[in-house]
């Protein structure tokens, strides 16, 4: 009985369709997608008062010294929904944040259930995000929240995007979650003229930091004050 051989020719063509079937496998490669919100003279003007009522600080331009970053959830389970969110210059409907500053809230970076990152707006511009920090501080809003649990594909592309942050911005020393701000409250990173607007977070909680921080501990970053 004579045994069936492979063509060689036919060997030939199975072995690059091998090769990209293994690299379609791999990781994608870090990239971010420019998705910008608006930014206009409104928008600067309240971000100029904001840094200057708030934060103590005298600005020309609203821009940012990037010291620490921070990560958020969305408690939207939609990237364009939760775009639509930041995207106007002004807030309203929110008294708990209106009354220190009808500037809208946003960040400068979003990242989506999947793991793929948009920038919002140019790093080292002002977003307001965080109480106390908005002046030193790099917001990471990632699509999800306590029904959505983030994703793995999400703790990957933070630990991208902070690498990447961390080697353009070597003054980053801190990274924490959203729920963890009111630690930094007797540090001298805390600027927030008002000791009585504070609001409680839960974003996005001590597991994901955790694990973030343990996938970044080669960075050499500074641990969370102690109250």
């Amino acid at each position: 009985m004579k045994k069936h051989q492979t063509h060689p020719f036919i060997f030939s063509l199975l072995i690059p369709l091998l090769f990209l079937s293994c690299k379609s496998q791999q990781q994608a490669t870090f990239r971010i997608i420019d998705k910008p919100i608006t930014w206009n003279a409104e928008r600067e003007q309240l971000s100029i008062q904001y840094l200057k009522d708030r934060h103590g600080l005298e600005k020309a331009q609203a821009t940012i010294d990037p010291q620490i970053v921070v990560v958020h959830w969305t408690a939207i389970d939609n990237v364009e929904v939760t775009f639509d969110v930041f995207d106007s210059p002004t807030l309203g409907g929110r008294e708990d944040l209106t009354s220190a500053s009808n500037l809208n809230v946003s960040s400068q970076f979003l990242i989506d259930r999947d793991g793929t990152i948009f920038r919002l707006l140019p790093d080292t511009t002002f977003a307001r995000h965080t109480i106390g920090l908005n002046y030193c501080a790099v917001g990471i809003e990632n699509v999800g929240g306590p029904e959505a649990p983030l994703t793995a594909a999400q703790l990957r592309a933070n630990e991208e995007l902070i690498r990447y942050l961390r080697k353009k911005y070597p003054a980053i020393d801190y990274v924490i979650g959203h729920h963890e701000y009111q630690l930094f409250q007797d540090t001298p990173l805390w600027k927030e003229a008002d000791p009585d607007y504070r609001t409680v977070k839960t974003d996005p909680g001590d597991e994901f930091m955790e694990k973030l921080r343990k996938n970044l501990s080669d960075l050499g970053l500074k641990p969370l004050p102690q109250l």
